[in-house]
C-alpha cells in the first residue's frame, strides 16, 4: 500500500526540488565552461555492451581515427563498448577525446582513453545531453539500446523542429539500422502521417568509415565552413 506523505513530508520533498536545482546548475556551469573550450567535436553513440573483438566496436575505433585526421575532436558517453571504441580511436589518431559519463548503477565507467583534462561527470542525463548537442559538430551513431536511440530521437526532434542547426546524423549499419528506417518510412510516414516526409532525410546511412567521414566534410564544405570555425 501507498505510503501517505502528511503536510510536513511534502514540504521536505519541495525543499529537496528547490535544493537540486544548484546542482542541476553546477553541471552545466562546469559543461559549458570546459566544452567551450574543446574545439569543433564528433559524437558518437553506441551500445555500452559491445566488446573489443566485435565488428562495429572496431568499425567505431576507426570512424574515430578518421575523424581526427580530418581536424576534428571525438565526444563519446566515456563509458565501455562503443564509447570506448570512439575514444581509443581519438586517442590512438592524436586527437582531441572528450568522455561525458553519466552515474549509472550499472555499465558505466570511465575507459582509459579520455583526454585527462576532457573527462566530466554528470548525474543529470539532460544536462549530459545539453552538451552533446551544443559541442557537437555531427552525431556518428553506431549500433545500441535505448539510450542510444534516445540521444538519436533527441537530435533529429530538436533538428526537425528548428531548436538547433541542422548538423549531419549518420547511422553506422544498414543491417542494423534498415529495420528501423523501414518502419519510420512504412508506419510513421506513408500509414499514419505523424512525420513529415522529408524527415527521414535528416538521417545517412553508411556501412564505411570513408563514407561516414565523408557525409561531415561535404556537409561543411557545403555551408563554406571547416574545423576551425
Amino acid at each position: 500500500m501507498r505510503k501517505e506523505v502528511g503536510e510536513k513530508g511534502w514540504n521536505d520533498l519541495k525543499t529537496n526540488d528547490s535544493w537540486a536545482t544548484f546542482k542541476i546548475l553546477s553541471e552545466f556551469v562546469m559543461g559549458f565552461e570546459r566544452m567551450s573550450r574543446i574545439g569543433p567535436c564528433v559524437s558518437i553513440f553506441g551500445s555500452a555492451r559491445l566488446k573489443p573483438d566485435n565488428e562495429y566496436y572496431q568499425l567505431a575505433t576507426e570512424i574515430a581515427g578518421k575523424i581526427v585526421e580530418n581536424g576534428y575532436g571525438v565526444i563519446t558517453g566515456g563509458g565501455p563498448g562503443v564509447m570506448e571504441a570512439g575514444n581509443k580511436g581519438a586517442h590512438l589518431a592524436g586527437g582531441t577525446s572528450v568522455g561525458l559519463n553519466i552515474a549509472l548503477p550499472f555499465e558505466q565507467h570511465d575507459n582509459p582513453y579520455i583526454d585527462s583534462d576532457k573527462s566530466l561527470d554528470f548525474d543529470y542525463f539532460f544536462a549530459r545531453k545539453v552538451m552533446f548537442v551544443k559541442y557537437s559538430q555531427g552525431f556518428v551513431v553506431m549500433p545500441g539500446g535505448f539510450g542510444t536511440l534516445d540521444e538519436l530521437f533527441e537530435a533529429i526532434t530538436l533538428i526537425q523542429t528548428n531548436k538547433i542547426a541542422k548538423f549531419p546524423i549518420i547511422l553506422v549499419g544498414t543491417q542494423f539500422w534498415s529495420g528501423l528506417l523501414a518502419w519510420i518510412n512504412s508506419t510513421l510516414d506513408h500509414q499514419f502521417h505523424t512525420v513529415s516526409p522529408g524527415d527521414i532525410d535528416l538521417l545517412h546511412v553508411v556501412d564505411t568509415s570513408d563514407e561516414a567521414v565523408d557525409i561531415i566534410n561535404e556537409f561543411y564544405a557545403k555551408y563554406s565552413l571547416s574545423p576551425n570555425f
